[in-house]
């Protein structure tokens, strides 16, 4: 039970940010977002207005075009983003938006928009310091002693990708049945801060989104460096859950639509962490006629 109520905790909604349409403005939501600021609310789906979507390079870098209008930020800015290869895959939301636009499924889109608007005014001190902050309460560092099989697996599963963690920054972190989780070394808090320093500001923010997803540094470590998969991070966050669906049963079709969307996320923010940190340049534009 206490576990449950450690995940309700952690449960943080992101930012709804969301674009700004080239022929209206997003409204503002009621609800507060970080640090006090108001959030844009979400907007529902709307009917597909554009027909072609393109890119171009700007002075800033480059940016997306719907028709001949080009996509800005919930706060008016220019949307730029700063690789080609980035600016085609945000173009490939666009463009794979049917008869509607479902702007919940545009994850790339609403990170970009999270990296230029920065609606929490944070520095990249911050963004580093809430990313290391998770490790305290970190999913792969809280264990069960009851039931014996739960523990077995969570020993199985995760010390594995502990253990890789460790070895990979050299650094302690351990695990703990305690409710006060394990006691992480200030060392191993400053080897995190010093290895995400050398991130940008926008792959910072998507490693930020990783993390909430995943409710684990360690995982989300893991997966940026390409030790673990998609799905086996999501698995692996999942852990308990996919042991009480197993014993009790699966609720029709709640639990695969929920996993989906968090393989989405996950995924999402990966990519973005990895088209933020490269600097080639795609030669060929995608999305001609």
């Amino acid at each position: 039970m206490w576990r449950g109520c450690r995940r309700l905790l952690w449960d943080r909604p992101l930012p709804a940010w969301f674009p700004r349409l080239p022929s209206a403005a997003a409204g503002r939501g009621p609800g507060a977002g970080p640090c006090g600021r108001r959030a844009y609310a979400p907007p529902g789906e709307r009917k597909r207005f554009y027909q072609n979507v393109s890119i171009s390079q700007g002075e800033g870098g480059f940016e997306i075009n719907l028709d001949h209008r080009k996509l800005k930020t919930p706060q008016a800015k220019l949307f730029t983003v700063p690789s080609e290869a980035l600016a085609i895959a945000v173009a490939t939301e666009w463009d794979s938006q049917k008869d509607t636009i479902k702007f919940y499924t545009m994850h790339l889109t609403t990170l970009c928009n999270t990296a230029l608007d920065n609606p929490t005014q944070r520095n990249k001190t911050q963004l580093i310091r809430a990313a290391v902050k998770f490790l305290e309460t970190d999913t792969l560092c809280y264990r069960v002693e009851e039931p014996p099989a739960l523990a077995e697996l969570q020993k199985n599963e995760w010390d594995p990708v502990v253990d890789w963690a460790e070895k990979r920054y050299n650094v302690t972190i351990g695990s703990s049945t305690s409710i006060l989780g394990p006691n992480i070394p200030a060392s191993t808090k400053e080897t995190f801060i010093s290895h995400l320093a050398s991130y940008n500001m926008w792959a910072l923010q998507g490693i930020e989104f990783v993390i909430t997803q995943l409710k684990s540094l360690i995982l989300s470590m893991g997966l940026i460096d390409r030790h673990i998969t998609v799905e086996k991070a999501v698995l692996l966050s999942r852990l308990e859950e996919e042991y009480q669906i197993r014993r009790w049963g699966n609720v029709e079709w709640a639990h695969d639509y929920d996993l989906c969307e968090l393989r989405a996320r996950t995924a999402a923010g990966t990519l973005f962490v990895h088209l933020c940190s490269e600097s080639s340049t795609v030669k060929h534009k995608l999305l001609q006629d």
